[in-house]
């Protein structure tokens, strides 16, 4: 239907008022809550935890690990290896090099966890992992100095090689040492019963882990009593 010019132009110009009305709607602000909203979110996202983590475990004097021979071990294996690292140690201490700082040996199946603490004894500033089922003996029972723990650990090398580390901590008591040796067996215990049990270990109770680690925590520490 033909229109008048004039007409036309006023429905045009009505049409672009109501199109500008629209516009100016949609470019209105949002409301303040909702600006404000995802910020308090992403500060509270941001904030650093300030939460010292603590670790259950023994507190020991790490006397160092030295690579010793053989395979099968029986009761004072480690005793040679424990008195060098004991003389080693006293030295060190005689000279003023010794390392300052105590560790916190931690006990639990499938894996032992020595953490080497900062000067204060609080923090942990690195930390060595050993897994069970590498642990080839364990004894708390040492005369050159009965609060001594050690254990032999069977060290895989980027060659896939092996070799045989004592590693031997002192501890602040006889008592405490003999503690060690008892968690080390129970530890040994729950990870060789749960591998069994998800069919890791033969029910003749070898496996490829524990073939060569003929002599167990469990059964090399009978004066550990």
């Amino acid at each position: 239907m033909w229109q008048p010019a004039s007409e036309r132009l006023q429905h045009f110009q009505s049409m672009l008022k109501t199109k500008l009305n629209v516009l100016t709607l949609r470019k209105e602000p949002l409301p303040t809550v909702i600006f404000h909203e995802p910020e308090a979110i992403e500060l509270c996202s941001t904030t650093p935890l300030t939460k010292n983590k603590t670790h259950a475990g023994y507190k020991v004097t790490y006397l160092g690990k030295v690579t010793i021979s053989g395979t099968n071990f029986l009761s004072g294996c480690t005793e040679s290896a424990v008195v060098g690292l004991v003389e080693h140690r006293a030295l060190a201490q005689q000279q003023g090099t010794c390392p300052a700082g105590s560790s916190l040996l931690e006990i639990r199946p499938f894996q032992v966890r020595l953490h080497h603490l900062d000067g204060h004894g609080e923090a942990s500033v690195t930390m060595d992992t050993y897994q069970v089922a590498r642990i080839a003996y364990c004894t708390a029972d040492h005369s050159v100095q009965p609060n001594v723990f050690a254990w032999i650990y069977r060290e895989i090398n980027d060659d896939l090689t092996f070799q045989m580390d004592c590693h031997a901590v002192e501890c602040e008591s006889k008592l405490e040492a003999k503690k060690l040796a008892h968690s080390m067996m129970e530890a040994f215990r729950k990870t060789f019963n749960s591998m069994r049990c998800d069919g890791r270990i033969h029910k003749s109770g070898s496996s490829d882990e524990f073939a060569e680690d003929s002599s167990t925590p469990e059964d090399s520490t009978p004066d550990d009593g």
